[in-house]
């Protein structure tokens, strides 16, 4: 029997009817004769509800020991969705990360998967279980729990699909698939059939909340096809795959991070590595909007950092003073807007006409960064919406 993989996100799962609802699906799919492996975020806000819970005993908590709080969440999802799946006549199994032999390096709070060992997956499957496994979370090679970061129930789910030679990886949330721009901000946002590998991990590495961007570089890797669809319904979704680029110039859309900070260094101090290697010693990635200041000449560095998972902001800034003083300055007040597609950058026009549209609507562009799928804009966080808006009727025509 084929096996298919299915990710429900913590809205999918929120409440007690929402999972029984889940099981109803999981159940029609094995009935249409899949062997299904089910990956299940935490129900709801939990996931912040524990950060909260943990930043009022420390402001900078031990990773290692929010990775074993946060995983807490993802575990009673399994455990719910499997009692549901029972009551409702279907035989099912929980597993935590590690029992799914999902193993992991040791960065805590931002562990990439290094190996998948999914025999125990393979066995209950072959007695006719359905087998649910809490997302997020693995073990490393030193036998630690560690978590994937946020959206990483994505990546579990397409880690197990490559291991179990799946064939579909289905992921459910609240939308039908992915759209052009985030249809709260631009109400004609159209809903994209298909998408590649590498326009879809621009658009989710620059704020698009849809699929997490590990998810699709693992997929890419794997030659695995996401199909992101609504939990609600029966829409067909989105198909993220290998596709061949027009040859024309298109956008596919345009997104907005507003959960960033901003570090700006001063290039003429020489900082900028010992920056990076700060950065990196802490686990806080992020990417460089501009580079200026070669070859001795004045200028500065702009890294983006997503806060999301970085759980202790204030201690960063502390850190950051303690050891660059002015010469390195962190900034929340701004945000980045992004547009992503084939050939973006074959020439000048869209830079130009992007800059020309920033202009009109006041906002100061702090920042560029371009590369042959991206055109970013830094600009202050007030003006996010509307340059998102703009930005998608310039390029998109709606």
């Amino acid at each position: 029997m084929p096996i298919v993989v299915q990710k429900y996100g913590g809205s999918s799962v929120a409440d007690v009817e929402k999972i029984r609802k889940v099981a109803r699906r999981v159940k029609d799919t094995r009935e249409r004769g899949y062997q299904v492996v089910v990956v299940v975020s935490a129900m709801g806000d939990t996931t912040d509800e524990l950060l909260t819970l943990a930043k009022q005993v420390s402001p900078d908590p031990p990773r290692r020991e929010l990775d074993m709080l946060l995983t807490c969440g993802e575990r009673i999802s399994m455990a719910l969705l499997s009692m549901a799946l029972q009551e409702q006549g279907v035989p099912a199994i929980s597993f935590t990360g590690s029992q799914s032999g999902i193993i992991t390096n040791d960065a805590h709070s931002q562990a990439r998967i290094v190996e998948v060992r999914p025999y125990r997956i393979q066995d209950e499957l072959e007695q006719g279980k359905v087998v649910i496994v809490a997302g997020y979370q693995g073990v490393s090679y030193k036998k630690e729990v560690t978590t994937l970061g946020r959206g990483g129930s994505d990546t579990t789910a397409v880690a197990l699909a490559a291991a179990l030679s799946a064939e579909s990886c289905e992921i459910y949330s609240d939308v039908d698939g992915v759209f052009s721009a985030d249809p709260r901000v631009v109400p004609d946002a159209r809903k994209l059939e298909t998408l590649s590998y590498d326009e879809m991990q621009e658009l989710a590495s620059a704020g698009a909340k849809v699929l997490n961007a590990q998810a699709v570089e693992f997929a890419k890797a794997k030659g695995i096809v996401i199909l992101a669809r609504t939990a609600h319904g029966q829409g067909r979704g989105t198909a993220v795959q290998e596709l061949v680029a027009p040859a024309d110039t298109w956008v596919k859309g345009v997104t907005a991070e507003v959960e960033m900070a901003v570090l700006s260094a001063a290039v003429e101090a020489g900082r900028v590595p010992e920056l990076l290697e700060f950065l990196d010693a802490r686990g806080v990635r992020g990417r460089a909007l501009a580079f200026d200041g070669l070859l001795g000449r004045e200028g500065r560095t702009f890294i983006a950092v997503p806060l999301q998972d970085v759980h202790g902001l204030e201690a960063l800034k502390r850190d950051v003073r303690a050891r660059f003083g002015e010469v390195v300055t962190l900034r929340e007040e701004v945000g980045t807007v992004t547009a992503v597609g084939a050939g973006l950058n074959a020439d000048w026009s869209y830079l130009r006409r992007a800059l020309g549209v920033a202009e009109e609507l006041g906002a100061k562009v702090h920042a560029v960064h371009t590369s042959p799928l991206q055109l970013t804009l830094l600009v202050d966080k007030q003006h996010l919406e509307p340059l998102t808006a703009r930005l998608h009727r310039e390029f998109l025509g709606a």
